[in-house]
């Protein structure tokens, strides 16, 4: 079996830590699963493992650690527990000095320490120890800090070997000893006689080895000559030592040293033996030749600067002029020719002051003038004269260098044109902002009102199967189920204007779901409408709720068919569409790309302009007083705009209208339809129901009772976790998603699944908030029986999802 690492190819050659990185249950933490990494932090992780230089990466607030072979031989026992862990658990001791590592970084700042000392548990026992530590922060896609990158370099045997020196030659072996750094001594013919224990385990080799000439044999062969060299002339000028080279470990490899070593001398100074330390510097070779490389990288962004200078002044939309005090044009920017509709070799060497306003000149010459007695800068306004004979109205600010001067103007007339523009767009969102509040209004009354209608539909079933054999009752009681459904369906369409119906969004196919509403559209219109469908070649697929967007179309057909008094032409067209940043910039909440548009246009009255920023309103309605209910467009609105898309309409007095939906692209096949169960038998399994509205639970209790299930009822999600708890053997949860208490229905269905594998959940709800819906979307997997339901509805759901739960594996 191959290794996991294999399957992440920037796992590849991290050593050790790439393989623990690969088998770890990234889920878990706050990174969330390695697939789902993003490629700026897969980089990071690849650049970190390739270096031998003991780094690791805090990521996010938690500061979820991912380090390398290096630091994980630094953590020694902590490693391999504290992979994965958040920062502050994982080094508990010094969880107020990461915290502020994690502060720092991650707004954006930077920190170094040189020599830090802190107290660590590295093998069960509090230890003092020195680093130099730097840390950074890593910047996502957008720029913005993401996590914290730590260099760590252990200079313990460094500041304790220094320490050693200071204190004098008594307490110099005892703390050579302790230091995990090469320790040496020499008596002043420099041929060395003690090594300390760190020296020997490094090098594999006794204190008789090592002591004369012998350490020379650790030295790589290239590094031998000066080496010795350095030492000699050291020794003779009687002077500290200082050299680096590479020295050979016990397996055989080598790392950089750096040796220092540095003369005792009595009082009358004369030298009577040296004290020298080899200090492990090849984590800061390695990071010295990053820091080589970011160099480099801060010199290639400077001439980035230069070259943006540049780009900025050909790109520009400002006009920017170099001229002389003689009014003398030397440089114009390419924006004149945008602008102005000038190009630079007609402006080079003529005055710019042919190009100014005749009546703008005398101010225009003031102005210079104060220039050349020496004002700093100079802001002005006058009117150019365009290539085409018009004008603009410029605004200047000109700044003298010598006898040059460097002018920026500023198009005024284009930003008075954009101020309109602005204008717009607020207008636009004050509309968007506007329908959101009345959505969040009408989302409420939905809940409260399908709660009710359950209530009276439920009882009014209940009543219909049980009453004497009576037609007129019987008709009285239909004629109460068919209100009772009618207030549904108006809940319903509440609830898609609100944004907040259960959507389940599938990949469809926009041309077949036209194609297969063509003969029932035919037969609701009548004879009398002419319907034309237009479906374009190569036509995109879309991921929405196929059934609303059937339920849009209806609704639009029908509104088209009202407008034309019941005659005229329907032309019903679907087509890629792309929709630019420029357009998006005038409707708030409209996102850039590619769409499947479907249009409705019909040949009716039209719409005058003062409507038409009303047509999506809810109860907004242009029919006379009982032919509508005003949510048809606003159904469509909620509908569309949950769905990640956009709705425009287009209309004209006498001219008819046009509604133009975009829906999102979605890249894939078309997904097969759910089938649904026909049969409305009941059963004998146990089903406990979790509902808080007395009268509601009442009623479905009473309902699946006559369809011959055992009913366990609970009034919320805490006490159907306790009939849970006390052994009930249950076969369905059937809970409302919105109850009180502090258990959620998603946590109780959870944790009943737990309990019982095999048992079956039905969420209900005339409102489902964001419990188990989001972004609009039905979470998935989750089965939801929306309020208020019907007797067939409910016991057709209730088999289809036992039939679920007896074909899932045990």
């Amino acid at each position: 079996m191959k290794p996991k690492s294999s399957t992440h190819p920037f796992l590849h050659g991290g050593g050790e830590a790439a393989r623990l990185i690969a088998d770890f249950d990234w889920a878990s933490t706050g990174v969330g699963p390695i697939d789902g990494w993003p490629p700026f932090m897969k980089a990071a992780v690849s650049l970190m493992l390739r270096s031998p230089v003991p780094i690791i990466m805090l990521w996010g607030s938690d500061g979820v650690m991912v380090y390398n072979d290096g630091f994980a031989v630094f953590a020694q026992a902590r490693h391999p527990q504290v992979l994965g862990s958040n920062v502050r658990e994982g080094w508990p001791e010094v969880a107020d000095f990461n915290d502020n590592v994690l502060k720092v970084c991650l707004a954006g700042g930077t920190l170094s320490y040189l020599d830090q000392e802190l107290t660590l548990y590295r093998k069960g026992v509090a230890e003092q120890v020195f680093m130099n530590l730097d840390y950074s922060p890593l910047l996502d896609e957008s720029g913005q800090p993401a996590g914290v990158m730590a260099i760590v370099i252990e200079t313990t045997g460094k500041v304790r070997a220094e320490q050693a020196v200071r204190d004098g030659d008594a307490r110099f072996r005892t703390f050579a000893e302790a230091v995990p750094s090469h320790v040496w001594a020499a008596p002043a013919d420099g041929l060395v006689n003690w090594f300390n224990h760190a020296a020997e385990t490094y090098s594999g080799m006794t204190q008789a080895q090592l002591a004369g000439h012998g350490w020379a044999s650790m030295v790589h062969p290239e590094d031998i000559p000066g080496v010795a060299e350095e030492w000699e002339r050291s020794r003779a000028a009687s002077r500290a030592h200082e050299v680096e080279a590479r020295l050979r470990r016990a397996d055989g490899a080598y790392r950089w040293h750096i040796t220092r070593a540095v003369p005792l001398r009595d009082e009358s100074g004369t030298i009577i033996h040296w004290v020298g330390t080899n200090t492990d510097i090849d984590d800061q070779k390695a990071a010295a030749l990053m820091q080589a490389n970011l160099n480099q990288m801060l010199a290639e962004q400077v001439a980035e600067r230069t070259a943006d200078r540049d780009r900025m002044w050909r790109l520009s939309t400002e006009i920017m002029l170099v001229t002389d005090f003689d009014a003398r044009i030397h440089a114009v920017n390419p924006a004149w020719t945008r602008v102005l509709g000038w190009t630079e070799a007609e402006l080079v060497g003529r005055s710019f002051m042919e190009f100014v306003h005749p009546d703008d000149c005398s101010a225009t010459v003031a102005g210079v003038s104060e220039l050349t007695d020496g004002v700093a800068t100079l802001g002005f306004e006058n009117r150019y004269r365009c290539r085409d004979g018009s004008y603009r109205l410029l605004s200047w600010t000109a700044v003298p260098e010598g006898r040059i001067i460097h002018a920026v103007a500023r198009d005024i007339t284009a930003d008075r044109e954009a101020a309109e523009a602005l204008q717009r767009t607020q207008a636009a969102l004050y509309q968007s902002q506007k329908m959101e509040s009345v959505g969040q209004l009408t989302g409420g009354v939905a809940h409260d009102f399908n709660n009710l209608l359950q209530v009276v539909s439920g009882n009014l079933q209940l009543l219909s199967r049980t009453m004497a054999a009576n037609g007129s009752s019987e008709r009285y009681v239909a004629n109460a189920i068919a209100a009772t459904q009618r207030g549904a369906r108006l809940s319903n369409q509440l609830l898609a204007f609100a944004r907040r119906q259960p959507l389940d969004p599938k990949v469809v196919s926009i041309g077949r779901v036209i194609r297969g509403m063509e003969d029932m559209l035919r037969s609701t219109l009548g004879d009398a409408i002419e319907i034309e469908s237009v479906i374009s070649g190569g036509l995109w697929n879309c991921y929405v709720d196929a059934a609303q967007v059937e339920n849009a179309l209806l609704n639009l057909a029908l509104n088209a068919r009202d407008a034309m008094d019941g005659s005229g032409r329907l032309t019903i067209e679907a087509g890629n569409a792309s929709l630019d940043e420029r357009y998006v910039r005038d409707y708030p909440g409209v996102t850039a790309g590619q769409y499947v548009m479907l249009a409705v246009t019909d040949t009716g009255s039209g719409i005058s302009p003062e409507l038409l920023t009303k047509v999506f309103e809810p109860f907004f309605s242009t029919k006379a007083e009982g032919k509508g209910s005003g949510l048809g467009l606003s159904m469509v609105y909620g509908f569309v705009r949950q769905s990640g898309g956009h709705v425009k309409l287009y209309s004209e007095p006498g001219h008819g209208t046009t509604v133009k939906l975009y829906l999102p692209r979605a890249i894939g096949e078309v997904t097969a339809p759910t089938v649904e169960t026909d049969t409305m038998d009941g059963g004998d399994e146990t089903i406990l129901v979790a509902e808080d509205d007395d009268a509601v639970r009442a009623t479905v209790v009473e309902l699946l009772g006559q369809l011959g299930y055992n009913v366990l009822e609970a009034r919320d999600a805490s006490a159907a976790l306790a009939i849970l708890e006390d052994g009930a053997q249950v076969d369905l949860l059937f809970t409302d998603v919105v109850m009180p208490g502090k258990l959620r229905s998603p946590e109780l269905a959870r944790m009943a699944q737990q309990m019982l594998p095999g048992i079956a959940v039905l969420f209900t709800s005339g409102y489902t908030q964001n419990a188990i819906v989001h972004g609009g979307r039905l979470d998935s997997g989750v089965e939801l029986l929306g309020k208020p339901y019907t007797h067939d509805a409910l016991a057709k759901r209730i088999r289809r999802v036992l039939a679920d739960r007896a074909r899932r594996p045990r």
